[in-house]
């Protein structure tokens, strides 16, 4: 019976990998795909001759590396979709530990309760404190992002980050959607710091992300933008209302997250980038972002063993 061209494909690959292992011949090295701009460029090269990035040791380089370990589709939306879980699940055991599980009571505020975290756990673990006191210890504004105070709390956060995410991940590219997450959360607490609140979770960045698409529909006459305009202006009232009926609601930091967010989408081209200098900017701001983020837990983590 004759073999299916796949089949034949296949042997001659095995044979071939057979015959290099006993010859002691290596495979000829392949060109280079430049991880900033895409182009072709040669196997011994160590920087990209039409960009200039480096081809080992650059933030496009690194970047493509972590985003193997990523998912394809709005990668950094469900990063951050896992660090609130992981964080919400840490200072819960951690809560019942120490005082037991929480259980609700009567109505939607005995619901909002359900699972609460202890309020000194919150603290401790990075929640954004009135002012001055986030200014002395200003890694509060970004770890009391990723903190969440209840089940219902982190719920309904994480229903609008993936409701909304991966709409501004694809739109400006995960670097800078990164970068705005990170931007109009710290936008939303340096408000409600200021005004002297204790506060934490990730509804001000999630009003960053409202507020970044609001800016960039608003005067676009196309039906895509009319459609994804009036999902913000929705978006926009469910959270005033809710933020209204119910006690507890840092509506600062939601107003503050909303205007970082509009500015930033008045100021930032609503695409990804395309030029390698854009490309460059992008991984500079996602970087930094990033990084900021994770010194800002490692602070915590310190504090932690070794309070002052």
């Amino acid at each position: 019976m004759a073999l299916s061209p796949r089949a034949r494909w296949k042997i001659e690959q095995f044979q071939k990998k057979l015959s290099g292992i006993f010859s002691g011949q290596k495979e000829a090295p392949r060109p280079k795909i430049c991880p900033a701009c895409g182009s072709l460029v040669g196997t011994t090269a160590t920087r990209c001759h039409q960009c200039g990035a480096s081809l080992t040791f650059s933030l496009a380089a690194a970047s493509k590396s972590l985003s193997r370990l990523m998912p394809e589709r709005a990668p950094v939306t469900y990063g951050i979709l896992t660090v609130c879980c992981a964080i919400y699940v840490a200072t819960l055991l951690v809560t019942v530990r120490t005082t037991g599980f929480a259980m609700a009571g009567g109505g939607i505020e005995g619901l909002f309760n359900l699972g609460a975290i202890n309020g000194r756990v919150l603290v401790t673990a990075g929640a954004s404190l009135p002012w001055p006191l986030d200014l002395v210890q200003p890694w509060r504004l970004l770890t009391a992002i990723f903190l969440h105070a209840s089940i219902l709390h982190i719920a309904f956060n994480m229903w609008v980050l993936m409701d909304i995410g991966p709409v501004v991940e694809e739109m400006y590219g995960s670097a800078r959607y990164m970068f705005i997450f990170v931007v109009t959360g710290i936008g939303g607490y340096i408000l409600s710091s200021f005004v002297g609140n204790v506060s934490l979770g990730a509804s001000g960045a999630l009003l960053g992300l409202i507020g970044i698409l609001l800016a960039m529909s608003m005067g676009r006459k196309t039906a895509g933008m009319e459609m994804l305009r009036s999902e913000m202006i929705r978006w926009l009232i469910y959270i005033l209302v809710f933020g209204l009926l119910m006690k507890g609601i840092d509506n600062w930091a939601h107003g503050g997250g909303f205007v970082t967010g509009f500015i930033l989408g008045k100021l930032m081209s609503s695409r990804p980038p395309v030029s390698a200098e854009e490309r460059k900017r992008a991984y500079a701001m996602g970087w930094a972002a990033g990084l900021a983020l994770a010194a800002s837990f490692v602070m915590v983590v310190l504090t932690i063993v070794r309070p002052s």
